[in-house]
């Protein structure tokens, strides 16, 4: 519960700062931003995210103890990775061709990715050993750095770039703070060995493969906006995708970092078959989540533009986020609930194909829509091509022949999302504003819940009573003596 509450605390954050990064930028310059980001994320997708991947799926206290040889290896191939990266990097600067992007924004990309592959390397092994204490002390140094760095260098310079040192500094500086706690003294870089590494390497391609894929998705997106529009344009697309995910996120990495954890231990501890079990269970539960909270901001939109997205945003953001939410709740269910049922199974290349079948989607889209005055096809394309993507990782997943969740758990989560659309549908017409917005959110969290809870979607019912026993015996004063 607690690493639980630190992730969502994280998510929360996160959007705080792209918020105040967005104002003070302008949509000029947080396009440019924008663009510089998602270069990062390809370049960290592409370099470090398996050493994530591999971290949540080999790494643990057991693993810690008695196989020093994993946290070695992933140790030294960061150093190998980032060695390599430099290298590349100079011998581009020298020898490559000019690029039409700013050359200094494409550096702090490759800094951002980097140190962003640090951390979220840092943090995956913290998570693996079920270090909540750790996890959380991570998580609020870097939101405290980020929000005085990043929204600090925003506000003060105006200035694409240095937002993203700020990012840059936020982030290195919380590795280094905490890395006495985060070294593993019984695991020396001389037990490094390149097998492991190949092994490692193994399984995780094929799902960096996919990431990559998707990743590039969003930045092909704005680098089309930016030809065929302007950086302006592209700054108010761009947020909206940009808030639309992280709020996704928000809701399915809060639940995966608990429930693939689950499931890994599962699989550890009793076998595969369970493993298989407790991921259909997870796909339930992310479902019972995901489905509600991002029919939930829909519904709520009116009033979250008013109170929180800048001036300047206003009207292309709804309109940019209601076209793209479709696809971010497929994008959401294939990363939280039907990949787990490849890397259980370690057997991951066929989420290569549905990234694939993503990128053919997309590309169909552009090529097929009518363009207008603003980017509206593209956030379409956008949307299909991840809803695209959906339908192929179940197919492919149910080659695999998983245990599925059952049907009456995703029959109840779409009767009880209906059910919270029939309530919270008259009061769209509400004047936007706090009052409203408060409204929306009680009403819908009372009837989905209640909903819910009367069905029992995904044994939440049972999960809930044991979460209010536990809150019951902390509170309880103690016996007298």
């Amino acid at each position: 519960m607690n690493v639980l509450l630190a992730f969502l605390a994280n998510s929360a954050t996160n959007v705080v700062i792209g918020l105040l990064v967005a104002k003070y930028l302008g949509p000029e310059e947080y396009g440019r931003f924008a663009i510089a980001f998602s270069i990062s994320a390809v370049v960290q997708t592409a370099l470090f995210d398996w050493l994530r991947l591999a971290a949540t799926r080999f790494y643990s206290v057991r693993v810690r103890d008695q196989k020093p040889v994993v946290r070695a290896t992933l140790d030294m191939s960061f150093v190998a990775v980032v060695c390599a990266l430099a290298l590349a990097t100079a011998l581009f600067a020298y020898f490559g061709p000019t690029l039409d992007f700013d050359g200094v924004l494409i550096l702090l990309a490759l800094l951002t990715a980097v140190v962003n592959g640090l951390f979220d390397y840092s943090t995956a092994l913290v998570r693996a050993r079920f270090d909540d204490h750790l996890f959380g002390r991570l998580v609020l140094v870097k939101n405290l750095l980020s929000l005085l760095l990043t929204g600090g260098g925003a506000f003060l310079f105006h200035s694409a770039g240095v937002a993203l040192a700020g990012t840059i500094a936020s982030l290195f500086g919380t590795v280094i703070a905490a890395r006495a706690s985060l070294t593993d003294k019984g695991a020396p870089p001389g037990a490094a060995r390149r097998e492991t590494a190949a092994a490692l390497i193994a399984y995780s391609a094929p799902i960096v493969t996919a990431n990559l894929l998707y990743q590039a998705i969003p930045l092909a997106a704005r680098s089309t906006v930016a030809d065929v529009y302007d950086f302006a344009e592209t700054g108010q697309f761009a947020l909206a995708f940009d808030l639309g995910m992280r709020a996704m996120l928000a809701f399915g990495s809060a639940l995966d970092v608990l429930l693939f954890q689950i499931a890994v231990a599962a699989h550890e501890n009793h076998g595969a078959e369970r493993a298989r079990r407790q991921v259909g269970r997870n796909m339930a539960v992310v479902l019972a989540f995901l489905l509600p909270a991002c029919t939930g901001l829909f519904l709520v939109m009116p009033s979250i533009e008013l109170l929180i997205v800048p001036a300047q945003y206003r009207g292309p953001f709804a309109h940019y986020l209601g076209l793209l939410l479709p696809g971010l709740f497929a994008m959401g269910m294939i990363l939280f609930g039907v990949n787990p049922v490849f890397q259980i199974g370690k057997k991951t290349a066929p989420m290569v194909g549905a990234a694939l079948v993503a990128v053919a989607a997309g590309f169909f889209l552009v090529v097929a829509l009518p363009w207008g005055r603003d980017a509206s096809s593209l956030a379409l394309a956008q949307c299909g091509a991840y809803l695209a993507a959906l339908v192929a990782t179940l197919f492919f997943a149910a080659r695999a022949k998983p245990i599925w969740p059952p049907p009456r758990d995703v029959a109840f989560a779409v009767v009880a999302t209906g059910g919270m659309v029939a309530v919270l549908s008259p009061l769209r017409g509400m004047t936007p504003g706090i009052l409203t917005l408060l409204l929306q959110v009680s009403l819908g969290v009372v009837v989905y819940g209640v909903l819910t809870l009367i069905f029992d979607t995904a044994g939440l019912r049972g999960e809930a009573t044991v979460w209010i026993k536990r809150w019951r015996a902390r509170a309880a004063p103690p016996p007298p003596c």
